[in-house]
């Protein structure tokens, strides 16, 4: 058997170690449109932080050691451009420009998603850059080495913008954030957004929600992002507003995509082509909490998916239950994380749903370093079942979210989980969790039920 992958990162490199660990005698031939496979994507505003680290540094793997040591016929420099769904074949162009054409018997699409660019005049200056892969992350650090960075301004919110607003401050660069719509980040309980802000402007970063923004134009040495009146000066500026599923290559070749464009897949990544089949960023899943289809682009699920996808190429099918959506990530000391979902996208799924906000500590009252914490938990006032919670504070946070994950998954109630026998010691938390306090504060506006 023939199995061909598109795409060389997470889901793509899972799938193609996993499938010759399974059947060693399986042709496995991966085509990656770049030079860089299996990455850490999630590293590049770390790396980029330390000036003394290379941007190579977060490879995995390098392409000679999955030819070398795993016998992929791995091909980097090859951008696949059609698939002939008849003839069961894809083709495409390497860098040199010479054109290939290969017939496979199960395919994977595995492209990931590709950065969103602000449709304004001057995003395309040197200067102006997105944060999305290796090739992005040189750019930045090229450019940062070869002149005297003071000032940066990052267009957007969201997780890599912050993380980003975090590295660039790490070098002593002055960072201002800008975005169209008001808010950081729009699934954040307002509350537990007052916090971020407050964390971000303590460590001197500009925020400056609410801003339309017109233009990028090069003036007097350095770049301005202009809104209106309000004209800020970067030396260089982050375009991080947000990625799409990269699904091009599906939707020409007439597969059904889905919710946000990704590429629509059942429970074993097939698409609506039985011999074709998608995982990773350019991907749908099915929520738990749902039951419906979402695209929440994260690590973990690309390589599951990948790992899934080639143990069903190899006759031995896995059907992954979906995802909760849960994530995490930090900026300068606050650590942000959620799982589940929202009180707005729980009205919007059909839900009812209550929530509440509380203030708890991170460790025992007496304990040092005892840091507040704050805790949003949803539930639905008709079911009584859990249906999300986000947590924001300097401390313990990070692995806290992870309970609730699990909960989540099992369709738990409120009432079930406030019986949860959470771990209790000073130094983690004190002796009623803060999950628990919320937990606790949310059985009130449920009506009572038999558990």
């Amino acid at each position: 058997m023939r199995f061909v992958i598109i795409g060389g990162d997470a889901a793509g490199m899972s799938a193609a170690s996993r499938a010759k660990r399974n059947t060693a005698d399986i042709e496995v031939i991966v085509l990656e449109q770049g030079h860089d496979v299996s990455y850490s994507a999630c590293n590049i505003p770390y790396n980029i932080a330390d000036p003394q680290r290379q941007i190579d540094d977060l490879v995995v793997r390098s392409a000679k050691a999955f030819r070398e040591k795993q016998g992929i016929d791995l091909r980097t420099g090859h951008r696949v451009k059609t698939i002939d769904r008849a003839a069961k074949t894809i083709t495409g162009q390497t860098t040199d420009g010479t054109t290939f054409t290969i017939p496979y018997d199960r395919l994977l699409i595995a492209t990931g998603a590709r950065p969103l660019y602000p449709e304004i005049p001057g995003v395309d200056l040197p200067g102006v850059f997105v944060v999305k892969n290796l090739e992005d992350g040189r750019g930045i650090k090229a450019w940062l080495q070869s002149r005297p960075v003071q000032r940066a301004v990052i267009i957007g919110m969201g997780y890599i913008a912050l993380e980003m607003a975090e590295a660039l401050s790490e070098r002593g660069i002055r960072v201002d954030l800008i975005k169209p719509r008001p808010g950081l980040l729009p699934w954040l309980d307002p509350a537990l957004s007052k916090q971020v802000r407050l964390h971000l402007e303590e460590q001197g970063v500009g925020v400056y929600d609410g801003k339309t923004i017109e233009r990028i134009v090069a003036a007097d040495g350095c770049l301005q992002v202009v809104s209106g009146p309000l004209a800020l000066d970067g030396d260089l500026v982050i375009a991080a507003i947000g990625v799409t599923p990269n699904a091009d290559l599906a939707r020409d070749a007439g597969l059904e995509l889905s919710v946000d464009g990704a590429i629509a897949v059942d429970h074993h990544l097939r698409t609506s082509d039985p011999d074709i089949f998608a995982a990773g960023d350019c991907a749908d899943s099915y929520h738990m909490v749902t039951g419906e289809k979402t695209w929440i682009p994260l690590a973990l699920r690309a390589n599951r998916a990948g790992w899934a996808v080639a143990d069903t190429v190899c006759g031995k099918p896995v059907a992954l239950p979906g995802v909760v959506g849960t994530a995490v990530f930090k900026v300068f000391a606050m650590q942000v994380a959620r799982t589940g979902l929202s009180e707005e996208e729980a009205v919007n799924a059909g839900f009812d749903p209550v929530r509440v906000e509380i203030t708890s500590k991170s460790r025992a009252g007496i304990y040092p370093g005892a840091q507040p914490i704050h805790v949003s938990m949803v539930g639905d006032r008709i079911t009584g079942r859990l249906l999300g919670a986000q947590i924001v504070g300097v401390d313990q946070v990070a692995h806290r979210i992870n309970a609730v994950a699990v909960a989540l998954q099992a369709a738990m109630s409120v009432g079930t989980f406030a019986q949860s026998d959470l771990a209790y010691a000073p130094p983690f938390g004190p002796t009623w969790d803060p999950l628990l306090v919320a937990a606790n504060q949310l059985i009130k506006k449920i009506p009572a039920r038999d558990e």
